[in-house]
């Protein structure tokens, strides 16, 4: 049986890619930093859903999930904030640091998996070659944010290449959720599409690309 882990699940976006995971007849785990509202979130949810305390800013929440899970197929590394006063500082430590640590401390047991797959939900406004990245004003932090993501996508995929393990970045599009004041065209269901694709991926998908819909976005 296939078992997930996806962070930030206990609402949005997040929460979208866990249920259809579920749907699936995946086993996953619904990392929250609020346990409670993780755990309300999973109750709802039909399937093997099992809330999971975690702040990936936190090494021991990580250390923490790493010894509950156990094995691992899929991580989702979905939990992302924003700024309002640009704080550069404060967005990478979860948008990009925490990515980091998160797939050094499960790539042991993803190496274990016979079809390892990793998703970093990034989002167009990372881009530098895409001309809906500029629309608006883009914040620099949480933009420049998801370009390092991005790169850091792309340089795991590269050096995991050999061991069958695919990782990815999925880009949700405008999604209506309090992360935009839900201002956004789309529903979470529409967003987590992309991400649950690049978790199920068979063996001849891609890998070292971020995609949104059915198109590998330049950078």
């Amino acid at each position: 049986m296939t078992t997930a882990l996806v962070t930030g699940g206990n609402k949005g976006i997040g929460l979208a890619i866990v249920r259809q995971l579920a749907a699936r007849g995946t086993v996953v785990y619904l990392g929250s930093r609020d346990f409670d509202r993780g755990r309300a979130a999973a109750a709802d949810i039909d399937g093997d859903v099992r809330p999971l305390r975690l702040d990936v800013t936190s090494a021991a929440d990580i250390a923490g999930a790493v010894a509950a899970v156990g094995s691992l197929d899929v991580l989702v590394n979905n939990a992302g904030v924003h700024s309002a006063d640009d704080d550069m500082r404060f967005v990478y430590a979860t948008n990009v640091f925490a990515v980091v640590d998160m797939i050094d401390a499960f790539l042991p047991l993803l190496r274990r998996s016979r079809a390892g797959r990793i998703v970093n939900v990034s989002s167009m406004r990372g881009s530098l070659g895409e001309e809906g990245a500029w629309v608006g004003q883009p914040s620099m932090s949480y933009s420049s944010s998801k370009t390092a993501l991005n790169a850091i996508t792309v340089h795991y995929a590269r050096s995991l290449k050999d061991s069958g393990i695919k990782v990815n970045g999925a880009a949700p599009g405008h999604v209506a959720t309090d992360f935009n004041g839900f201002r956004g065209t789309r529903t979470p269901d529409e967003g987590a599409a992309v991400a649950v694709r690049l978790a199920t991926l068979g063996p001849d998908g891609p890998t070292g690309v971020v995609i949104q819909d059915d198109r590998v976005l330049a950078w």
